[in-house]
């Protein structure tokens, strides 16, 4: 990519912090990012897949930091919040990405399991609001991307707790945009839909599940990281100036099938 492909999104040198980034849609952003001109901080439990990501970042030639933190520990974020900016000086952008996935069904799921679910999903999105959004707030400028997906709006039978916490997630970005729109801070969610990605790839080793989920889905294809990457980024940039408070939805298509489901004698 040449430099003006860089400065066409106004990231060159931005900072971007993004956790859950040891693997899948994590792992891409950072790399894309960086690939966009930023510098990178990439955030996960996993410490050697967290030190893999800043290992491509580097290959693109842009500054990376690999912060082994738990999201949803209370001490561990500002610790990697504090690291970064002592790093880099600023946080100019924080991509919301860790996440789980748990099976279960409301009837029988734990209580230990809904809040485990729940501290990642959700809390873990708003302590690292808190923390590295303090040094936006004080620059008066900024930018948030909260992965949701359309398993918040489109419930998602026994998984527990997900569906639950990436409906949160999505109302979250709206009151940070609400809240913080005023100080300079922009607030955005992506929903992605089926991706394939270390989370889910459990799914596609059943045979023929691929080519089931593939025929759902309009554009005929299970996502790849890079497409939720590739949308994530744009609202990070400049470009995306006047976008705040919004739920952008990249799933191919799956969540306009609805009434594909509904028998319709003659319309067939």
């Amino acid at each position: 990519m040449s430099a003006n492909d860089r400065d066409w999104l106004g990231l060159s040198d931005r900072v971007c912090v993004v956790t859950g980034a040891a693997s899948g849609i994590g792992r891409q952003t950072a790399i894309e990012l960086a690939t966009a001109g930023a510098k990178v901080v990439a955030l996960d439990r996993d410490a050697t897949g967290c030190s893999r990501t800043v290992e491509e970042v580097m290959k693109q030639g842009r500054p990376g930091l690999a912060l082994t933190c738990d999201v949803c520990d209370g001490a561990s974020v500002p610790g990697a919040a504090e690291k970064a900016l002592t790093a880099f000086g600023r946080c100019d952008v924080l991509v919301n990405n860790a996440g789980v996935l748990k099976p279960g069904s409301l009837e029988t799921v734990s209580l230990a399991d809904w809040n485990e679910l729940l501290r990642i999903n959700l809390t873990g999105y708003l302590l690292c609001a808190q923390a590295f959004g303090r040094d936006m707030l004080a620059r008066g400028s900024g930018v948030l991307v909260h992965v949701a997906s359309i398993a918040g709006s489109e419930p998602q039978g026994m998984s527990g707790a997900y569906s639950a916490s990436k409906a949160a997630v999505a109302m979250l970005s709206r009151q940070l945009a609400f809240e913080w729109g005023p100080r300079g801070i922009r607030s955005n969610a992506v929903s992605p839909g089926l991706v394939r990605t270390p989370l889910s790839e459990s799914f596609y080793q059943a045979p023929g599940v691929k080519e089931r989920r593939e025929a759902v889905v309009p554009l005929r294809a299970i996502g790849r990281p890079l497409d939720i990457a590739n949308v994530i980024v744009f609202l990070a940039s400049s470009r995306a100036g006047y976008i705040t408070g919004q739920d952008i939805v990249v799933d191919g298509g799956l969540s306009q099938t609805l009434m594909s489901h509904v028998p319709r004698p003659g319309y067939e």
